[in-house]
């Protein structure tokens, strides 16, 4: 078997496309489109996201047939653990790959056109000049803040206190300090246990229940921040499925964090704010304004960022290959398959 991809990249953080040899997915929504791929053909997003042809940090895009009538096509976004909902860096090197492979008409100097994703419609705005495409930008689905300051008792922490909110996705936000970290001197090897016991514990604790879709109501993630004001650019590292770093500012999440500071009187409608990732890659966010919405206080906000073509090629999948289906790097040799056991 094989599969065809293409490979961008935004700020670092990869955008794996297949472009051949994934089965149609035939769901009545995007959803159900996403359910199949997980329940049908996961073996495949595990070849192309695993080793020994990804890396417990690749991301990909599996292209499907919109089912909004608006968007030019659908997508299904993909990582080391299964399928997020939504994807900022993704939809920004999508609107790349959009115009470079003639799936929308190139428009100078502003190339527009929606996508559908899990959490809903996209709308993209794609700078395009001399043949080139730019600056990215998209418009978020509503964001929300789900909960503010709750007190989570956090085993080797204590009591840390975070935000949750939505972006497409939702995630715990505060600043590292609530760890007893600092966000530049600890190693971030450290920050990642910390968000990632973060996100295990409210996970078990909390119930998170999206407005209008069910599929869409779980924790995605935590954002360890600085304590930057809302003047001034902003640091963050995003630490999501199962501890998988964003090596971009995380779209999403940065939807989600003016979303929050919007909340929080800290950013007004027209704000723009710019947030850098552990690459020292940018996104610009901005409010665009209240939207009605089933969950108070939703707003819409804009992204923009560039990416990145890589490369492109094909990978085989030898139905004889015992780690055809690929593999993660077990913590312990104890837990390789077959070895002995322990006493």
């Amino acid at each position: 078997m094989r599969l065809a991809y293409i490979d961008y990249h935004t700020c670092g953080e990869p955008v794996r496309i297949v472009t051949s040899g994934y089965p149609e997915l035939t769901g009545a929504t995007i959803l159900e489109k996403r359910r199949q791929a997980r329940e049908l053909h996961d073996d495949l997003r595990r070849a192309m996201m695993l080793e020994p042809r990804g890396h417990d940090g690749m991301y990909g895009v599996i292209p499907v047939a919109a089912t909004a009538p608006e968007a030019a096509f659908g997508v299904l976004f993909t990582h080391n653990e299964g399928y997020s909902t939504m994807c900022g860096h993704a939809t920004i090197a999508l609107g790349h790959y959009a115009i470079d492979h003639g799936l929308v008409p190139a428009v100078e100097p502003v190339t527009r056109f929606a996508i559908e994703a899990p959490c809903g419609l996209l709308r993209l705005a794609c700078e395009f000049e001399g043949g080139r495409v730019g600056t990215v930008s998209f418009e978020s689905v509503p964001a929300f803040v789900e909960a503010r300051d709750l007190a989570v008792a956090l085993p080797g922490f204590g009591t840390v206190v975070t935000d949750i909110a939505y972006g497409g996705a939702y995630y715990c936000i505060l600043p590292a300090s609530r760890f007893g970290l600092d966000l530049f001197a600890t190693p971030v090897e450290e920050i990642v246990a910390a968000a990632g016991a973060l996100t295990d514990r409210v996970r078990a604790t909390r119930a998170i229940t999206h407005p209008t879709e069910p599929d869409l109501g779980f924790l995605y993630g935590t954002i360890v921040t600085d304590e930057a004001g809302p003047e001034a650019e902003s640091f963050n590292l995003c630490v999501f499925a199962e501890r998988q770093i964003d090596r971009s500012p995380t779209g999403s999440g940065v939807t989600a964090r003016m979303a929050l500071d919007h909340a929080r009187g800290l950013i007004p409608t027209g704000r723009s704010r710019s947030f850098r990732s552990i690459t020292g890659g940018a996104f610009t966010g901005t409010v665009v304004g209240p939207v009605e919405y089933p969950a108070a206080g939703a707003v819409t906000v804009t992204v923009a960022g560039t990416s990145h073509l890589a490369g492109e090629g094909s990978f085989v999948i030898e139905p004889d290959d015992p780690l055809r289906h690929g593999f993660a790097l077990p913590r312990r040799l104890a837990d390789i398959p077959g070895a002995p056991a322990q006493g």
